[in-house]
């Protein structure tokens, strides 16, 4: 089987759009609030 074409990698995704990374800036902090709103199942990676 050949890899699929686009794989990230977990290190990059946790850093970019951890939870932890998320809350650290407002706009952040607003995603995770619209998330909330929504009734998202998942707020962050």
């Amino acid at each position: 089987m050949t890899k699929r074409t686009l794989e990230g990698t977990l290190r990059k995704r946790k850093r970019t759009s951890g939870f932890r990374v998320r809350m650290r800036t407002r706009t952040g902090q607003n995603v995770i609030k619209a998330r909330r709103r929504k009734g998202r199942a998942r707020l962050a990676v």
